[in-house]
């Protein structure tokens, strides 16, 4: 391109509206891209890598713009069909695209930093007579070989550094650094190979005696190479060095040895920073009730973009997806597999990839930058080398965050557990729902979209029911494994008879015990982490609260310690009441934690696991957990949600749910629904194999009708007495909620500006605004919190009325009152 002067609007990863136009260098008009990445100046001493949007010759109106820095990648990392995806989300979920690109982007390609500066190696800072100040600045380079501007105002203490600063570019004393460095590197692997010079067996036989005499170490070195590279086979194989080095002592020292007596040279090979097995099986078996089912979904797909699989529990509907999934990729197709929690890839990869060997990927946050980095630059390219192989994935398993990657011809979106609220996030923004917007994604590429439930969410089945869905029904449990007898204890009244054993029902105890004398394993649910759920005085009733939220403090024995789980504040227990003095503060409540540790006090030869929140933080704890429970290393698994969502074990002979009430009795328009899917879901682990479970629901309301719907497993039933109300008060799916949080420190500045937002939205939506009200956690972080919903018509206007909502929100932050206060929008709050 020349001379040409051009311009490029960035992205950068910032919650602001809208690209920043850019002035493109001359070097770089012939190399940049559209979706390349590239390092520019943003603010007074900030430097961050956005993605170039759109290039083009017209320069901004209003300011002179500023050069790009450097370019940081070769070709584009971005796809078009991506920033297409990314504009609807930020349209759709009232954000900005810079967030959904926070969001969609792998950390090791969101960089960012603060202009430095570094020591001019040409300085000669003798010619300069040099103030104390600018002395300061140089001797600090004996420390450190850059400093960012904040560090340089901290040495000079000048608040102002900027003109220092340019006075000592300008005596070439210094020099700013304002680029990036890309942090991505490939893995790289040592491996070993004979010198041209010990190739004959001649020399070879020498080296062996030498060694035999002189080196042992080095002699049982070689040995292992002989022996890992088949050197008298008919083709020898490439040998890792650590394969050598890790079953010789000292095998690091002798390798060194042996190559600086260029016996062995050391070469590098680029391979994958994951583990890919080869495909150990083609062939899947449907049953007859899976075959009829497998072809209504393509019956459905023949008419609609959309089917949902409704099939209870254990019914097979994994080996479904992995037939639908090998006709996809027998068409040339990718494939997305979506769950709802990362717990979940971790049993489901190692089926697939009995099926699909290396075509078969894996993405979730719970993998380092690398790793994560590479199966974005494996979906981008078609593929990577790992050593001899090209590794190319036709299927990737994951959570919501696996619907950014750069797929370049999906054909097929499965969506396993689509009920599953985890499937929306919450914080930060983009507020996005991954089932509705992998629907969309789908509808961008053509594709199709599957979605599978024991327990379908209303919306879904509601659109089943209107004709915009296909469904397929698969109602039988596969190998004619029955249903789990499903039984309720009361235990309002084994209280009041003192027949309770500590947190378990006789009904409870009495079947597990049995379960454990036969062999079999127990899963128990209790929707709450922790030891005990509050500390309350006896005397005072005082409660320890979060100096930071609105919410009592739980406690967590193994660490000794008060926690918020909103904010993660700690603090140590009491040791008496600090209203009143008194030592007789009790634990109140009881989490996953207490259950864990009571256990043992009834089953003491149990083998006792917990699968909740704080156990699963590290990478592969969820696979620990699960390995062991799936290989009877565990006799009893305590967890929260976690547990309900999937897992496949056939030995689980009882299933406890230790309050159904706290499910219940949740202040929200979805508390029955949510409480029927939980129970459902959770009883469906029970009884996977030949012998029929059993499920004991533990309950102080036992009559109540969602407790009945469970037991006759009458989806039906509760679906019809959910939309029922939903239409009569006007909640979803009979129209798109969105609500506006309003959020700041002070309490009376928020109660104003909610008031007044409120007011303005009601001139423009009649009759869709409630509130502002307080949430049930009214503070968090120091930050009060009024939320106004808006109930939004289901119409071809929707989009409009979103705009709408959105303009108005800013023109009432331009307003200097309100300037202060953050608005959050979350459009179709799960």
């Amino acid at each position: 391109m020349g001379r040409q002067t051009l311009f490029a609007d960035i992205l950068l990863p910032l919650p602001v509206e809208g690209c920043f136009t850019y002035r493109v260098p001359f070097e770089l008009n012939d190399g940049i891209r559209e979706g390349q990445r590239v390092v520019v100046p943003f603010g007074r001493n900030r430097v961050y890598a956005g993605l170039v949007k759109r290039i083009h010759e017209k320069p901004p109106n209003t300011f002179q713009a500023r050069y790009i820095h450097n370019l940081l990648d070769d070709e584009p990392v971005v796809t078009q069909m991506q920033f297409r995806f990314w504009e609807w989300l930020a349209r759709y979920y009232l954000c900005t695209e810079g967030e959904v690109m926070n969001a969609a982007l792998p950390p090791a390609m969101k960089l960012s930093g603060e202009t430095s500066i570094a020591p001019n190696p040409l300085a000669k800072p003798s010619e300069y007579n040099l103030n104390e100040k600018e002395q300061a600045l140089l001797d600090a380079f004996s420390n450190k070989k850059q400093l960012t501007l904040g560090e340089a105002a901290e040495i000079t203490g000048l608040t102002k550094v900027l003109p220092l600063i340019k006075t000592m570019i300008d005596k070439g004393l210094v020099q700013l650094k304002e680029d990036l460095d890309n942090p991505w590197r490939p893995r790289r692997e040592k491996h070993v190979r004979l010198t041209d010079s010990f190739a004959s067996d001649e020399k070879l036989k020498e080296l062996f005696d030498y060694c035999e005499r002189k080196a042992p170490k080095q002699l049982e070195l070689l040995m292992q190479y002989i022996k890992q590279a088949d050197y008298f086979g008919s083709k020898q194989k490439e040998v890792r060095a650590e394969a050598i080095t890790k079953p010789v002592q000292n095998g690091s020292t002798a390798l060194q040895a042996l190559v600086k007596k260029r016996v062995f040279e050391v070469y590098e090979k680029v391979i994958s920073y994951f583990d890919h097995l080869p495909a150990s099986e083609n062939r899947i078996t449907l049953n007859e009730h899976q075959e009829r089912t497998l072809h209504e979904i393509r019956s459905g797909f023949d008419t609609h973009d959309v089917v949902l699989l409704h099939g209870v529990t254990s019914s097979g509907k994994t080996e479904i997806y992995i037939r639908l999934i090998h006709e996809a990729i027998s068409r040339g197709e990718q494939v997305l597999y979506l769950l709802p929690e990362i717990a979940l890839t971790a049993q489901i990869i190692n089926r697939l990839q009995q099926h699909f060997g290396n075509r078969a990927g894996i993405y979730h946050s719970r993998f380092n930058s690398m790793e994560r980095t590479e199966v974005w630059n494996n979906l981008l390219r078609g593929g990577i080398r790992s050593g001899d192989d090209n590794i190319s994935y036709d299927l990737v398993l994951g959570p919501r965050s696996a619907m950014f990657l750069p797929f370049r011809k999906p054909g097929l979106i499965i969506i396993d557990e689509e009920h599953e609220p985890s499937y929306k996030q919450f914080d930060p923004a983009p507020r996005y729902h991954a089932r509705d917007a992998a629907i969309y994604l789908a509808s961008m590429h053509g594709a199709k979209v599957l979605l599978g439930s024991a327990t379908p969410s209303l919306e879904s089945f509601s659109n089943v029911k209107a004709g915009r869905f296909g469904y397929a029904h698969l109602e039988h449990r596969h190998g004619g494994v029955m249903m789990p007898e499903i039984l309720v204890a009361d235990i309002r009244r084994d209280t009041r008879s003192k027949a309770m054993k500590s947190h378990f029902s006789p009904m409870l105890h009495d079947a597990m015990k049995e379960a454990l004398e036969t062999g079999e394993q127990v899963i128990l649910f209790q929707n709450r982490r922790g030891f005990s759920l509050r500390l309350e005085c006896d005397i005072c009733h005082w409660l320890p609260g979060c100096h930071q939220c609105d919410v009592k403090l739980v406690y967590h024995k193994h660490i000794n310690k008060l926690k918020c789980h909103y904010c993660g504040y700690t603090t140590a227990p009491p040791g008496a009441c600090p209203d009143c003095g008194s030592t007789a503060v009790r634990m109140k409540g009881f989490g996953t934690e207490k259950v864990e540790e009571e256990l043992p006090l009834f089953f003491p030869d149990a083998r006792v696991a917990r699968m909740d929140f704080d156990t699963t933080r590290s990478k592969n704890a969820y696979r620990k957990i699960i390995d062991d429970f799936e290989q009877g290393r565990t006799d009893i698994l305590v967890g929260t949600q976690m547990i309900s969502k999937g897992l496949d074990f056939n030995n689980v002979g009882v299933v406890g749910i230790l309050n159904a009430d706290n499910l219940l009795n949740f202040p929200d328009f979805r508390a029955h629904e949510r409480g029927f899917q939980l129970m459902a879901q959770v009883s469906g682990r029970a009884g996977r194999s030949k012998k029929r479970g059993k499920v004991i629901i533990q309950a102080y309301h036992p009559e109540h009708p969602v407790i009945k719907q469970v037991i006759d497993n009458d989806y039906e039933a509760m679906y019809r007495a959910q939309i029922a109300e939903r239409l009569e008060f006007n909640y979803p799916p009979y129209s798109r909620l969105v609500i506006v949080s309003v959020l700041h420190p002070d309490d009376k500045l928020v109660n104003r500006a909610a008031d007044r937002l409120a007011h303005l939205l009601r001139q423009d939506f009649p009759g869709q605004v409630l509130g502002p009200e307080y949430p049930i956690v009214s503070r968090i972080r120091n930050q009060f919190i009024k939320n106004i919903m808006i109930k939004l018509v289901r119409s071809p206007r929707l989009p409009e009325d979103k705009a709408k909502l959105k303009r108005l929100a800013n023109d009432f932050l331009r307003d200097k009152e309100w300037k202060p206060v953050r608005l959050i929008f979350n459009a179709d709050p799960a």
